[in-house]
């Protein structure tokens, strides 16, 4: 007789999951209580909202369902900003989850109940608002169909996170030996297809580069969702055609790479949003256009009535969602980048000695990395020179992981990525908090150099992941850019102490990080942040820096750009 947590198990095994970011409590103790004689293995988070967020990191880097695992009520609650993340991130993702529920006491004056009956939670209700699917199995046999269902919808087209809701019976019986319907293998049932542009569509939108005289590309998460790097590059080179990202699509290309203009969008590159302004035509690929990368839609930046405009993504709702498009191609980025990149003539804007505005003016747009203040010896430390600091350690092999607030406009703007799949951002949801967690679940994923990049705000939500790295085995670098306040705020005042709640009490990080088992420097000039740096990548410890940094410097009135002017600068 195999119980049902035990064949769920082995699904797990056979879907190739190698770790689940779980939190025991409720009827996950079933599903935990399997794991240690499998070899999944458990990665324990110090709560759920760190454990989602180690998962949906995991899902985005590997582009391999990231799984958390945890009891009902906190699933759906501080465990959804994962999940948030991940649905608007595109970041495959499973949660195994649990209703709490108690047997023939569920509906008497129910204790943390979450199936959604009076007196109780509604979890699937909670679970149905941010997940792409969810299911709420009632037998083994739906169980262990859902659980594969799970997998295949978070990576099916668009990727994203999905749920399945264990509850007693489903998770405690025992599988039937001939069910019926029958449950399949695993690995067949979860199979997914690439969708691809038609030919038509195809022909279309090559023709209309070919002709461009000034072709510009702008990179979306999805050629990350796509791991289309090759693709990207080929295209650009192909046509002739410089390069933006949006902020989730930065390192899609190496920012170092003569075609690559920046990052745009509101606080973005003016050297980017200049070139994305002078194109007559527009690739999109795998980027939504959101108010933040289109400069709130200023009217001088992207014009439809002037710019030809090809929208690649992988679901036809997108494409033409904020701007009319002229051309759409769906299917996944990478079918529809090297469809592109077999339509493209010999002979072409790519092989044409002729056409140089392209790296022209991809080069003077990349001068926007620079600014005086990076070179800064100012004590407190200027941002912008402890962003170099930090790009200085980065190289082909090191992940960035960026959270919100102040610290990643600063990195978006002078952090140049020297390749691709090397920098990540909370810019979904757009959480503070998500760095730390997702640095360690990077560091997890890839036994390889990560350096996690928060305000002092921040790191203080989930500091506890530090923990989970020593426990782990893993070494990150996790550098706090204190300003001990809620900086983007802060600065958003017209007075001092007009708005509340700001300021930070000044703790003391560096003991923190050592109560934690791992090592911690307070970095106070440029030169003593560049030694920590060093020699936190070479610790085998996790390494936490206090970076003391300038807080007068205004981010928002140094980085807006010019077009996110034109239209008032409606700030966050």
């Amino acid at each position: 007789m195999t119980h049902t947590s035990e064949a769920l198990v082995d699904q797990l095994e056979d879907l190739g999951v190698e770790y689940v970011f779980g939190y025991p409590g409720g009827r996950i103790i079933e599903l935990l209580d399997e794991l240690p004689e499998s070899d999944v293995e458990v990665v324990r988070p110090r709560d759920e909202r760190e454990g989602s967020v180690m998962a949906e990191m995991y899902g985005r880097l590997t582009q391999t369902p990231g799984v958390l695992a945890g009891q009902g009520p906190w699933v759906g609650s501080i465990g959804t900003i994962g999940q948030m993340e991940a649905r608007l991130s595109s970041s495959p993702m499973v949660a195994l989850t649990e209703a709490s529920e108690r047997g023939d006491y569920s509906t008497l004056a129910p204790y943390q109940q979450s199936r959604g009956d009076y007196g109780g939670l509604d979890l699937p209700k909670i679970l149905d608002a941010v997940t792409k699917e969810h299911w709420f199995p009632r037998s083994p046999t739906e169980t262990l169909r859902s659980v594969q269902l799970a997998f295949k919808h978070a990576t099916a087209g668009r990727p994203g996170p999905t749920a399945v809701i264990l509850d007693g019976d489903a998770i405690t019986e025992a599988v039937p030996e001939d069910p019926i319907p029958p449950v399949w293998d695993a690995g067949e049932q979860v199979r997914n297809w690439d969708a691809a542009p038609t030919d038509r569509d195809v022909a279309a939108a090559a023709e209309a580069l070919a002709e461009a005289e000034r072709p510009v590309i702008i990179a979306g998460n999805g050629v990350h969702a796509a791991q289309a790097y090759d693709e990207l590059e080929s295209v650009a080179e192909a046509y002739d055609a410089a390069v933006a990202t949006s902020y989730l699509g930065k390192s899609t290309i190496p920012e170092t790479h003569d075609l690559a203009a920046g990052v745009i969008g509101s606080f973005g590159h003016e050297g980017a949003n200049r070139v994305v302004s002078e194109a007559d035509a527009l690739l999109v690929v795998g980027c939504r256009l959101n108010p933040m990368d289109t400069n709130w839609q200023a009217p001088s930046f992207v014009r439809p009535d002037e710019q030809t405009i090809v929208h690649a993504d992988v679901d036809t709702r997108n494409a033409g969602w904020v701007y009319p498009a002229d051309v759409g191609l769906i299917g996944d980025a990478s079918e529809s980048l090297r469809a592109l990149v077999a339509a493209a003539e010999p002979g072409g804007p790519g092989e044409s000695a002729g056409n140089d505005w392209a790296r022209d003016r991809a080069a003077s747009a990349r001068e926007s990395f620079a600014d005086p203040k990076c070179e800064s010896d100012a004590v407190p430390i200027k941002p912008q020179r402890a962003v170099k600091e930090i790009e200085a350690v980065v190289d082909e092999d090191t992940i960035v992981t960026a959270d919100s607030g102040n610290n990643r406009f600063w990195l978006l703007n002078y952090l140049q990525t020297p390749a691709i799949r090397t920098y990540f951002g909370s810019g979904g949801v757009g959480g503070m908090g998500w760095a730390t967690p997702a640095a360690v679940s990077a560091a997890i994923a890839t036994d390889g150099d990560v350096v996690g990049v928060a305000g002092d705000g921040g790191f203080a939500m989930t500091m506890t992941s530090v923990e989970v790295a020593v426990e782990q085995g893993v070494a990150p670098t996790f550098v706090v850019l204190n300003d001990t306040s809620l900086g983007m705020v802060r600065q958003m005042q017209a007075a001092d102490g007009d708005i509340a709640g700001v300021e930070f009490h000044d703790t003391d990080f560096v003991a923190v990080a050592e109560g934690f088992g791992a090592e911690g420097v307070r970095a106070t000039t440029p030169d003593e942040l560049g030694v920590a740096l060093r020699e936190g990548k070479d610790n085998d410890v996790p390494t936490v820096v206090d970076v003391r940094i300038d807080r007068d410097e205004e981010m928002a009135d140094q980085l807006q750009s010019s077009f996110y002017a034109e239209v008032g600068g409606l700030h966050e």
